[in-house]
């Protein structure tokens, strides 16, 4: 059952979710397939659209055995044993690529996947089995990770690709501007930035469509991370224009499908949400750096949570994110003492 729609709002779309491994058909030709993940976000949500005498694939879920059993029982039920002819992701992280490979290897079929996604992936898959390197080390201590969190940090790395099958050796690039026909429509790509590289959204015009990815998503925002590979990035001007990019591109009417939680409607709405959000932590940030302060020290202006092991390097990396924002802006400054953890403080 469609709920309400309320324009410039945010308005949950259906009454019902699917069960995990299930199809639920959201439009003509359009059908939502839920993956679970063992997680505190514990799904993903993957787009079946009918091509022809096949399907296109958005998204994939990750590599781990009861996907293999839900993707085997798609096939052999709802998918009615049709081919699947495109695999098309939105962006690198496991939950999105990690069953890309397996599904094009069984099908034949091509990979597609905006260029700096793709080699992205490719670069952390290589990092497996890789001792930690002393750059990231340095970016964490500098981040005032204390030596039990370095050591958990070294224990874990080249962790990347623990949920992704092996990689296709080609792919399908997608770009910016491009449009992609399914079944007879057209999709237009979308490419956003700061939570991925070049993340790869679509749009049906006729469906009235937006296949969000992470790029929008309802009741939470996407992390947005500096890493030990880049310290000096600024992702969360990428991720600001990107929001922008999306109000001004994609018209409000539309039925969003996020990767996460559910399809709404109010585009535009999310999207100023989103905004707000960010520029309120600004703000709380530099109130915060009053008297200087490592990375680790604003958690609690920035989290409404305790965090834990499992999550310090997403937060950590949000928190260099945003802290690296203001520095662009002129508004903090940060220098690094004898011990070689930076200090950040008002400007």
């Amino acid at each position: 059952m469609t709920g309400t729609k309320i324009y410039n709002e945010v308005t949950v779309a259906f009454d019902e979710i699917p069960d995990p491994g299930e199809m639920m058909k959201i439009a003509d030709g359009v059908y939502w397939i839920r993956m679970p993940m063992p997680f505190v976000l514990d799904h993903i949500n993957i787009v079946a659209i009918e091509d022809g005498d096949g399907w296109a694939i958005l998204d994939t879920g990750l590599e781990q055995t009861e996907t293999v059993k839900l993707w085997r029982a798609l096939m052999a039920g709802p998918l009615m044993g049709r081919p699947i002819t495109k695999v098309i992701i939105t962006h690198m992280h496991p939950d999105h690529i990690g069953m890309a490979g397996w599904l094009t290897r069984r099908f034949d079929c091509r990979l597609w996947i905006s260029r700096l996604e793709y080699l992205t992936c490719r670069t952390l898959l290589a990092d497996t089995m890789r001792q930690a390197p002393q750059e990231g080390i340095s970016f964490y201590t500098e981040a005032g990770w204390d030596k039990d969190q370095i050591e958990d940090y070294q224990t874990k790395f080249g962790n990347f690709g623990k949920f992704i099958h092996p990689m296709p050796d080609s792919f399908r690039r997608i770009s910016e501007g491009d449009k992609i026909t399914i079944g007879g429509r057209e999709w237009q790509v979308l490419v956003g930035a700061g939570h991925s590289p070049e993340h790869a959204c679509l749009y049906c015009p006729e469906l009235k469509i937006f296949l969000s990815g992470d790029q929008v998503i309802p009741r939470i925002s996407s992390n947005i991370s500096v890493f030990p590979t880049e310290p000096d990035a600024n992702p969360m001007l990428d991720w600001l224009k990107s929001l922008h990019h999306i109000r001004d591109s994609i018209p409000d009417d539309v039925l969003v499908v996020p990767s996460h939680k559910t399809c709404f409607y109010g585009l535009h709405h999310r999207v100023e949400e989103l905004l707000a959000e960010h520029h309120g932590d600004f703000a709380k940030l530099k109130a915060a750096l009053d008297k200087p302060k490592r990375a680790v020290d604003v958690f609690e202006f920035l989290f409404s949570r305790e965090i834990g092991m499992d999550l310090l390097n997403m937060a950590t990396g949000e928190a260099i994110a945003d802290l690296n924002y203001l520095i662009a802006q002129g508004e903090v400054t940060r220098t690094v003492d004898d011990n070689g953890v930076a200090w950040y403080s008002q400007t």
